[in-house]
């Protein structure tokens, strides 16, 4: 039977790039891969012809010559070896397959004895403002995986030790040989561990790890931000039979201030006075999250929405001696339920405040007739 075209196989086109290659060949081998189609003898054949193909496509020489003359370009005296020369041809394959295979057919590699390292953990911990200014030492309580102590961790019964695997001599994984290249497989008798308890610990059922809620203290710096993770070291989940302890990853959220928004190291806060005020200035005191008041000068005539900076009065800076800045921002507030009296000296002052200057309203109504009136 003739072979079919190699960019069919692969179902590229003659112009494909190298990584459009490599994402089709995954995909075609994972398709066709034999421990997803056990015992299906067209899928092994569709198997070795998507390698083939790939092996000759994925060389820029022997895709070439294949480009000029075909499979031709690869007989050997019409021996049928093909363009591998003999089951040899594979072993270049190894670093692609065990990249495409490892972890969908076999899982991540063990270390030796079936020594794990155990799951990272995540804890989300909620803070104040003012503790993320201040910084804090917080007490958490972790429920994770911490090494039984009855066995010390090795999963079997004290007085007794785990064998090596005779499927596979302590390997964890086994190889079979299918045609002319061979797969390997994580061994079914000991899941890929490496070592088989017979007498398992009564406390972990064999897991050399129980169950138990932790208490850790956790040392949050000032100026952490909305998001900030913290690492903690070898506090995750305490590994399989005595392997490495993961990682804890603290993430913090600051919850919203009632007074205060935060922009990074910088503080705003928006500060309510009257007409009055704003019409003939004032001097205002607004607290800070030092504990400290923050004077600031109103000027006569200061307009809904005007920014005052106060330098150094923000957030402190994470793992530095500086601070952002505070920034007040003025809302100048309408008086209400007025008497009859303060309604009739409203009236007079705005009979006789022709020559009192109104910016705001006067650029508005300027604009105004220059846009839609073009006057």
């Amino acid at each position: 039977m003739s072979k079919r075209d190699y960019y069919e196989v692969l179902s590229v086109t003659r112009t494909v790039t190298e990584v459009e290659l490599k994402v089709a060949f995954r995909k075609k081998a994972m398709e066709h891969h034999p421990d997803k189609n056990p015992g299906d003898k067209q899928a092994e054949i569709r198997f070795k012809e998507v390698n083939e193909a790939y092996q000759v496509l994925s060389d820029p020489q022997k895709r070439a010559l294949y480009d000029r003359h075909g499979h031709a370009a690869f007989e050997q005296g019409g021996g049928g070896q093909g363009p591998f020369g003999g089951a040899g041809g594979f072993a270049g394959m190894g670093d692609i397959f065990e990249d495409l295979f490892g972890e969908v057919f076999g899982g991540g590699r063990r270390s030796s004895g079936g020594r794990e390292r155990g799951a990272d953990l995540r804890y989300n911990l909620e803070i104040t403002l003012e503790e993320a200014f201040h910084g804090k030492n917080a007490t958490i309580k972790v429920p994770t995986s911490i090494v039984c102590e009855t066995c010390s961790g090795t999963g079997a019964k004290p007085g007794s030790k785990p064998r090596k695997c005779g499927t596979c001599g302590g390997q964890g994984r086994v190889r079979a040989t299918q045609g002319f290249f061979s797969i390997e497989r994580t061994c079914h008798t000991c899941h890929g561990r490496g070592e088989v308890i017979d007498d398992p610990c009564r406390t972990c059922s064999g897991g050399g790890r129980v169950v138990r809620e932790r208490t850790l203290q956790i040392s949050i710096p000032a100026g952490v931000e909305d998001g900030t993770r913290i690492r903690l070291a070898g506090e995750g989940e305490a590994g399989m039979r005595g392997g490495p302890a993961g990682d804890l990853y603290v993430f913090l959220s600051v919850k919203p201030h009632g007074l205060f928004q935060r922009d990074g190291a910088d503080l705003f806060c928006r500060v309510p006075i009257s007409m009055v005020a704003a019409a003939l200035g004032t001097e205002i005191s607004v607290p800070t999250l030092d504990g400290s008041e923050a004077k600031v000068k109103i000027p006569e005539g200061t307009q809904s929405g005007k920014q005052f900076r106060v330098k150094a009065k923000g957030m402190p800076v994470l793992r530095a001696r500086d601070r952002g800045d505070l920034f007040i921002q003025t809302v100048v507030e309408t008086p209400q339920n007025l008497t009859k009296r303060q309604k009739e000296l409203l009236r007079e002052f705005e009979q006789g405040s022709s020559d009192v200057t109104q910016p705001e309203a006067e650029g508005f109504f300027a604009r105004m007739k220059k846009d839609i009136f073009g006057t």
